[in-house]
């Protein structure tokens, strides 16, 4: 099953009340409350208030975007439990802060040994930890990120098309990811790092979506970096989204 949801960092300058409405608009069934604006690690009124508001639009939380990065010393039980007070059973991590071509054997080391800790302490509260596919981190390519999520049992993986990369390249890591995806980030960007509708890149979408479809569990489509940081172009994409899952024209 394939559900749809918005991040909130897509509208860093909205309150938390105005990307609930936008979500609840657009038809959309979830949000992704980020940990940098909206609903800060360890501040439980803001996260009893984004769960309110998200709960009384009829929607759901389905992962808190923490931005909490792997063996660089942060506090993960502030993360963990501002994920609790959000009723949130997925936290997003980044691995590290390195590139992985970049990265020390040592400091590749207390990245994985931190990602191993917080998955374990994360389990004992009913909840899974997730790396970003992301740049300058140690999942910014196939490789890395596949001998991360082996040296790190219980781990998952959020999962987005590297900007510039190839729809076949993005195929293939859908394919060797597959056990260990558990959601996506959605959006279309040009090869010349332009954000662009979803609707253009509609069709490789539909193919990305088909990889998903053969997964086991739930994900979440979830809607990220709309072209011109648009309310408007947000909506359409979100339409666009509903298109390409429901396999309607556009």
């Amino acid at each position: 099953m394939i559900r749809t949801g918005l991040t909130s960092v897509t509208f860093r300058q909205k309150s938390v009340g105005e990307i609930v409405d936008m979500a609840a608009e657009a038809h959309l069934d979830a949000i992704e409350w980020g940990g940098d604006i909206h609903v800060p690690s360890g501040d439980r009124a803001a996260a009893e208030r984004a769960l309110r508001l998200t709960r009384e639009a009829g929607l759901f939380v389905s992962a808190y975007g923490s931005y909490y990065r792997a063996g660089t010393g942060q506090d993960f039980d502030a993360v963990l439990r501002t994920a609790g007070w959000l009723d949130c059973r997925l936290i997003r991590v980044w691995a590290g802060d390195t590139a992985s071509a970049e990265c020390s054997g040592s400091a590749r080391s207390a990245v994985t040994e931190d990602l191993a800790r917080i998955v374990e302490r994360a389990a004992r509260e009913g909840c899974r930890v997730a790396t970003e596919y992301h740049a300058r981190t140690l999942t910014d390519t196939l490789p890395s990120a596949l001998r991360l999520l082996g040296d790190v049992p219980g781990l998952r993986t959020f999962w987005q098309p590297p900007v510039g990369s190839a729809p076949k390249e993005n195929l293939e890591a859908l394919e060797r990811l597959r056990d260990r995806v558990e959601s996506i980030h959605v959006y279309h960007w040009a090869p010349a790092l332009e954000r662009r509708p979803l609707s253009e890149g509609g069709q490789v979408w539909r193919a990305y979506f088909e990889q998903v479809r053969r997964m086991d569990g739930v994900h979440t489509a979830t809607l990220e970096f709309v072209k011109d940081d648009s309310v408007s172009q947000m909506l359409s994409d979100a339409k666009a989204l509903r298109n390409i899952l429901e396999r309607q024209p556009f």
